[in-house]
């Protein structure tokens, strides 16, 4: 059984349950995604599906992939996933699957792209406390002393500091689905997922 689907956050809201209960949700515009190839073990040596998402214009894709997507014959597709299943000969090409998928109740897993924040310093990047708010001091985003003496004589590897902050592949597990709405592409999960609102997002079954 085909354990994932392609999708894009569309942003966060939040629903009113029973007994005057909120719960904050993502919503994820999850498919429809079409079955651009069937990977089986005879000839790729593993079973896969690869789906594809969106649309994409002629002018903006490569000749390879053109050619991939003429011989499948399925419009040009935005984004392309492969998802590992049991059995190929189940799914076949030019299928279309939508959210239906999943189920309200069920764990899932969400992964996608963070939000990029440029070189960032230590209280935004880690957290850090920062210096003190009196007067005289100027050391409020500083890091500190990062100094080991004279043994080791260096700085460990790991530390801490200033550098790169998020644009980082992550994946946030066991996120509980609380609607899925087949006819309207949706799918609403509790909670924040990774990435900015209109980024690609792999869901899959916990």
């Amino acid at each position: 059984m085909l354990k994932g689907l392609i999708g894009k956050k569309l942003g966060m809201t939040r629903l009113f349950m029973g007994e005057g209960r909120v719960v904050p949700v993502t919503m994820i515009e999850l498919g429809p995604c079409t079955v651009v190839q069937v990977k089986t073990p005879a000839s790729d040596k593993y079973a896969a599906v690869q789906l594809g998402y969106g649309v994409k214009k002629a002018k903006r894709t490569t000749k390879p992939l053109a050619g991939h997507f003429k011989k499948a014959g399925v419009e040009l597709k935005a984004v392309l996933k492969e998802f590992p299943v049991a059995d190929p000969a189940a799914y076949s090409v030019g299928q279309e699957i939508t959210a239906d998928l999943f189920a309200p109740g069920e764990k899932i897993k969400v992964t996608g792209t963070s939000k990029g924040r440029g070189f960032s310093g230590v209280v935004k990047r880690h957290g850090f406390g920062g210096g003190r708010d009196t007067h005289g001091c100027t050391t409020h985003d500083a890091p500190g002393s990062i100094g080991a003496s004279a043994y080791p004589s260096r700085v460990f590897k790991g530390k801490k500091l200033p550098g790169q902050y998020g644009s980082h592949r992550t994946t946030v597990r066991n996120i509980s689905v609380v609607d899925v709405r087949p006819e309207q592409n949706l799918m609403l999960v509790k909670g924040a997922i990774p990435g900015a609102v209109g980024g690609i997002v792999l869901v899959e079954k916990a």
